[in-house]
């Protein structure tokens, strides 16, 4: 991928409240209730009912999905001005998701009436939502492509490849990941496990693929790394 393509992704604007126009916004945090949750405390819980929509104020929360064999699937990480907990209240029925706050985070909540009353309200905001569940969508498929046709390094070099598109930041000729990542948390979401990550991790710091400073992932050579994973 060249350097003007990576520039480009990582300008992308994956806030949608500062998408949103002011008016628009401005109703919507005056129509919710905001809430603070600690490290580890859930916002939902799979089987609860879905009813209500919400907007990530300030923290990270994840998305897993439950297996019976006790494992999470982490399905994506929620940042500021994201939004969650939508399908369940399009579509009815109780969660099939837990959404579990990473650090303290403050969310902002409304119910179904609200969202639908707001929706309606002010309708330049509707291409937005479904801009979130298209790309939600997109990201799924690309997930479920990786695990059956990529190895264990490549689905991990790619889920670090597409969270710097995002959250990346470009420091001289590194792009330095925003975020902080649990070795657990790279295995929940390429499906493999944290001693395998790793192992993995270790051998591509060795290779002076990428570093590691304070669980904050370092891309030591982004061109070349997107060239070979992306």
């Amino acid at each position: 991928m060249p350097t003007d393509s990576i520039s480009s992704i990582l300008e992308q604007q994956t806030d949608v409240l500062a998408r949103m126009t002011p008016g628009d916004r401005e109703a919507l945090l005056a129509l919710g209730t905001e809430q603070d949750f600690r490290k580890g405390e859930f916002v939902f819980r799979a089987g609860a009912p879905g009813k209500h929509v919400y907007f990530l104020r300030e923290g990270r929360v994840k998305v897993c999905q439950p297996s019976r064999s006790g494992k999470e699937v982490l399905l994506w990480f929620c940042f500021a001005g994201e939004m969650f907990g939508l399908a369940e209240v399009a579509q009815g029925g109780g969660r099939v998701v837990h959404a579990q706050a990473c650090e303290a985070s403050k969310v902002l909540k409304l119910s179904q009436a609200q969202f639908s009353e707001f929706l309606h309200a002010h309708p330049g905001a509707l291409p937005l939502v479904m801009q979130v569940l298209s790309c939600r969508m997109r990201s799924l498929g690309e997930v479920i492509v990786n695990l059956i046709n990529d190895d264990v390094e490549t689905r991990i070099m790619k889920l670090i490849l597409r969270l710097s598109a995002r959250h990346g930041v470009r420091i001289g000729q590194d792009i330095h990941l925003s975020i902080t990542l649990t070795h657990q948390e790279i295995a929940d979401m390429v499906g493999t496990t944290r001693q395998t990550v790793t192992e993995v991790l270790n051998d591509l710091k060795r290779r002076g693929v990428l570093s590691l400073e304070n669980r904050r992932i370092h891309i030591e050579s982004p061109e070349t790394s997107y060239a070979t994973f992306g």
